[in-house]
């Protein structure tokens, strides 16, 4: 597989993210590929917040907010592949939900994650709010911001619109 890899030095002096990065090679089942994550805050914390961004962002989307959770417990905030410091498979094809959905899974099972507080936004949510479900028992609380659970049932452009007068 052709792998996209964004050069060190374009992440240098990002405004508001001073943040060590973290990355792993062997996520299972992703073999190769180098995921980026940024782990803030104490890692023996009660409590975990998990940050997944939405398209076409990364982690940096939760610079400001990173610092305020971290005061609360650990922060996990990954890039998505495709996204950020994380690889970037040049075959298109390769971008699927599942693909996303499951190097999350992965990612968690990976770094344990545990009493997750899960934070989503936009495309981070039609992916993070369905792994609560397979995973019950990691997952405590859910914090949703502009996005959608998408349930399979085409949205109505007549439920969009107010009812007319009358």
């Amino acid at each position: 597989m052709d792998i996209l890899r964004t050069p060190e030095e374009r992440f240098a002096d990002l405004p508001g993210y001073r943040f060590a990065p973290h990355y792993s090679e062997a996520l299972p089942g992703y073999a190769g590929l180098r995921m980026h994550w940024l782990d803030e805050g104490p890692r023996g914390a009660e409590r975990t917040f998990l940050c997944l961004h939405g398209q076409p962002t990364w982690s940096y989307l939760y610079r400001r907010m990173i610092p305020l959770l971290a005061a609360a417990g650990r922060v996990v905030a990954p890039d998505c592949f495709g996204f950020g410091r994380s690889d970037k498979p040049a075959d298109e094809a390769v971008y699927s939900f599942d693909f996303h959905r499951q190097s999350l899974i992965a990612l968690i099972e990976m770094l344990d994650l545990r009493r997750i507080t899960l934070v989503c936004q936009d495309w981070g949510g039609l992916l993070g709010l369905t792994i609560p479900m397979d995973m019950p028992q990691r997952f405590e609380r859910l914090l949703v911001m502009n996005t959608a659970l998408a349930t399979g049932a085409r949205a109505s452009a007549r439920a969009a619109r107010p009812a007319a007068p009358g």
